[in-house]
């Protein structure tokens, strides 16, 4: 398989010089990325849109801009992430401050709303920078509309609109499907030593003591992360690997894996990545198996072998309290 390079599903950096630019996420309904064509489409598209009725630059710049940090958005039941940058950029997410959003298929009805979700506060990192999850049902592929609606103590509500593109077929494994058994480094390939294989400044050796192939073969239940702490360009793989063993802690009876996505090697005794012909970092084979598109990353596989959960860049509590039940049952 010929290696290619992950895009990074967030960087603040990103989203501020985009906010800065003058961009914002009401433009013109634009075409979804092109879908893989390795499986089949799961779903129908709806027809084309051109400029729908209402969902053109708005007249006026909201104080907040929702921020859709999710990609690779496929039709069906989907977890989307956004937050929310005030007008000096900075990230105005809260726990206090509500998040609702109502979805517009364009291609069908711009002015019907097909489906409402309430977002959930988690913090990405603790008490520093938090996003919102939506789960939503959206049944066809094609450009879809969403009005965004936000109040907190002390502020009025403001509503804002944009669009995005939902394909027809996944990018990545998806909830459902079996796990692809990947042969990923374990302390076994390095002799124990998982500076070797890991860049966490604190790593927790059992998240590297199974590969995903094993943990398949053995029947175990497990969480794989794909995480890389010292390369994230959007400083988030750390946090939310320190997150996950602290899941890991308190459910023994599951196994966690970490996987580094990037091609790494060894130079004056530290790990650094193998860059390509133009200084990109290098999807690793698991994680081009597993069709990752961005980092961090979390699966959740029961004891079938079947993908139960799938999580970007971070997991809420509650969805770790519905899942951890879910591939722990059985054995």
């Amino acid at each position: 398989m010929a290696p290619r390079r992950l895009l990074l599903a967030l960087s603040i950096a990103a989203l501020v010089a985009t906010a800065c630019s003058g961009a914002t996420p009401t433009a013109s309904p634009s075409t979804p990325p092109a879908a893989s064509a390795s499986t089949g489409a799961v779903c129908d598209s709806a027809p084309e849109v051109g400029q729908a009725d209402g969902w053109g630059p708005q007249s006026t710049t909201p104080t907040l801009t929702p921020i859709l940090i999710s990609n690779a958005i496929t039709c069906g039941r989907v977890r989307l992430l956004f937050l929310y940058l005030d007008d000096q950029n900075g990230v105005a997410s809260a726990p206090d401050r509500t998040a609702k959003v109502a979805f517009y298929d364009l291609g069908r009805d711009p002015n019907k709303v097909v489906a409402t979700a309430e977002g959930a506060f988690v913090w990405m990192i603790p008490d520093e920078r938090g996003m919102y999850v939506v789960d939503v049902d959206l049944p066809e592929a094609g450009i879809w509309g969403a009005e965004f609606t936000t109040e907190a103590p002390g502020s009025p509500a403001e509503t804002a609109r944009m669009t995005f593109g939902v394909l027809d077929t996944p990018t990545a494994v998806a909830v459902g499907q079996k796990a692809p058994a990947t042969v990923t480094p374990t302390l076994a390939d390095v002799g124990g030593d998982v500076t070797k294989i890991s860049t966490d400044d604190d790593p927790d050796p059992a998240f590297y003591e199974t590969s995903v192939a094993a943990a398949l073969a053995d029947h175990e239940p497990f969480m794989l992360v794909f995480a890389t702490p010292k390369f994230c360009l959007s400083a988030q793989c750390g946090p939310t690997l320190d997150e996950m063993k602290k899941v890991a802690a308190a459910n023994p009876t599951v196994t966690f894996i970490n996987v580094e996505p990037y091609e790494l090697q060894e130079v004056d005794g530290q790990l650094q990545p193998v860059l390509d012909a133009n200084n990109g970092l290098i999807a690793v084979d698991a994680t081009d198996a597993w069709g990752l598109l961005s980092e961090p990353w979390i699966f959740a596989v029961d004891r079938d072998g079947i993908v139960r959960g799938s999580y970007a860049i971070t997991i809420t509590p509650a969805e770790l309290e519905a899942i951890v039940p879910i591939i722990s049952a059985g054995g």
